[in-house]
C-alpha cells in the first residue's frame, strides 16, 4: 500500500495558562485541543493465493480417437481444473479507529515535527520517516495458450471430405505419413535428405508441429491461466476459522461458499509482551505520545491436508499502548523518534548528543 508523508509543523501556542508540555488526548470531534491528530495502527493481514486453472477443451475427432490412432482415456467433456500454487502472507497497517489520539503543543514543546501516513498513521516525531515498504502489486493474471490451429495443416482432401468421420480417418491417416517422413529422417533413409543437420532439424521441428496440431482433433487442448487472489484479514484474537474456500472447478471463492473446500486461518498470541497492570481509571491520565508494544502473533493458513503458510509477526493490537515521557520533548532536548507504520512500535529513539 502506497504512503504518503504529511509533515505538520504547528507554531507554539501562546495564549496564558497553557501547560508547557505536549498534551496527548484521545481524539472525540469537536473537542479535540488544535494540534496535531494521529492513528496508531493495527496489523492488517493481507493473504495472497497464486492458483493455476488449466482448461481441457475436447477436440472435434474425440470419439474417433481409439478407433483410428488406439488413443484411450480421452475425457468426453469440457473440463476446468483449478490447484493451488502459492499462499503468501504480506502485513500492513491500517488506522485502529480505538487508538486515535491528537497532541496538543505548548509553549515550550519541541516536537512540532510529525511524520504521518496518508491515512494519519504516526511514524515520527522530529524526523522525517522513510516510506514503508509497500506490498508487491497483485500481478496480473498470465494464461498461456500453446494450442494451434489446426485447419493450417489439413490437406484439401481432408477440408474437403463429406463427414466428420471421413476427416478424422483422412487426418489419422496423414498423422501416420507424418511420422513415417520423420522416422525415415531420421534414419537416413528419407528420398530427399538434407544437407546438414540445421535443415534437419527444421525439417524435424516442422513434422513435428503439424502432427502436434493434427493431434488436436482428437487429444484435445488445454489453455493455462495463473491468477492470484487477496484476502484481507484483521487479527482481535486467538481464533481458528475459515478464511476462504476453495473449489476445484471455481477456484478461490469467498468463506460462506459451499462450493468449495475449506481454507483455515489460526491466529495465536504469543504473548511476548506482559499483560499491563490494571490502573485507576479516577487517576489523571498522563499526556504524552503514545506508541504500541506489539505482541508476537503466530499465523498459519492451511486446510485438512497440509500448511500453506506459517509465521510469526508483531501485530500492533495485541500487546500495550506505552507513553513517551514528556520530558524527552523540551526544548532542551529535542528527541528522534521513528514507529513502526505496521506495527506502532518504535523501531528507533535517538537523544541529541549532549551539548560541550
Amino acid at each position: 500500500m502506497n504512503k504518503s508523508f504529511i509533515f505538520s509543523c504547528l507554531l507554539a501556542l501562546t495564549s496564558a495558562g497553557v501547560s508547557a508540555q505536549t498534551e496527548v488526548t484521545p481524539y472525540t470531534p469537536g473537542i479535540t485541543p488544535e494540534g496535531i491528530t494521529y492513528y496508531l495502527p493495527r496489523t492488517e493481514l493481507r493473504i495472497r493465493i497464486t492458483a493455476t486453472c488449466v482448461k481441457y477443451t475436447p477436440g472435434d475427432f474425440r470419439q474417433y480417437s481409439e478407433r483410428y490412432l488406439r488413443l484411450g482415456n480421452i475425457p468426453k467433456d469440457a473440463v476446468t481444473t483449478w490447484k493451488i500454487d502459492d499462499v503468501k502472507i504480506f502485513t500492513e497497517g491500517v488506522p485502529d479507529e480505538s487508538k486515535v489520539f491528537s497532541i496538543k503543543l505548548a509553549q515550550k514543546t519541541s516536537a512540532p515535527l510529525a511524520g504521518l501516513t496518508k491515512s494519519g498513521i504516526l511514524m515520527s516525531i522530529n524526523a522525517q520517516a522513510t516510506a514503508p515498504e509497500a506490498i508487491p502489486e497483485m500481478p496480473k493474471p498470465v494464461i498461456v495458450n500453446n494450442n494451434l490451429n489446426p485447419r493450417d495443416y489439413m490437406t484439401q482432401e481432408i477440408l474437403t471430405a463429406s463427414s466428420i468421420s471421413k476427416q478424422a480417418e483422412l487426418t489419422a491417416a496423414e498423422i501416420y505419413d507424418i511420422r513415417e517422413s520423420r522416422s525415415a529422417l531420421a534414419k537416413g533413409e528419407a528420398d530427399n535428405m538434407p544437407k546438414d543437420g540445421e535443415q534437419l532439424k527444421l525439417m524435424i521441428d516442422n513434422l513435428n508441429t503439424q502432427e502436434r496440431a493434427l493431434l488436436q482433433l482428437f487429444k484435445g487442448t488445454e489453455t493455462t491461466e495463473t491468477r492470484s487472489f487477496d484476502f484481507v484479514y484483521i487479527p482481535t484474537e486467538d481464533k481458528e476459522e475459515v478464511l476462504f474456500r476453495f473449489s476445484k472447478k471455481l477456484g478461490a471463492v469467498n468463506a460462506d461458499n459451499l462450493a468449495g473446500e475449506p481454507i483455515y486461518i489460526s491466529i495465536k498470541d504469543k504473548h511476548t509482551v506482559p499483560t499491563p497492570a490494571v490502573t485507576n481509571k479516577k487517576k489523571k491520565e498522563v499526556m504524552d505520545v503514545r506508541y504500541n508494544v506489539p505482541s508476537e502473533v503466530e499465523v498459519k493458513i492451511f486446510n485438512s491436508d497440509k500448511v500453506f503458510a506459517s509465521g510469526t509477526y508483531p501485530m500492533g493490537q495485541f500487546g500495550n499502548v506505552e507513553h513517551l515521557g514528556a520530558e524527552l520533548f523540551n526544548k532542551k532536548m529535542e528527541t528522534q523518534v521513528f514507529l513502526n507504520p505496521v506495527t506502532g512500535g518504535i523501531e528507533k529513539l535517538q537523544l541529541p548528543e549532549p551539548s560541550k
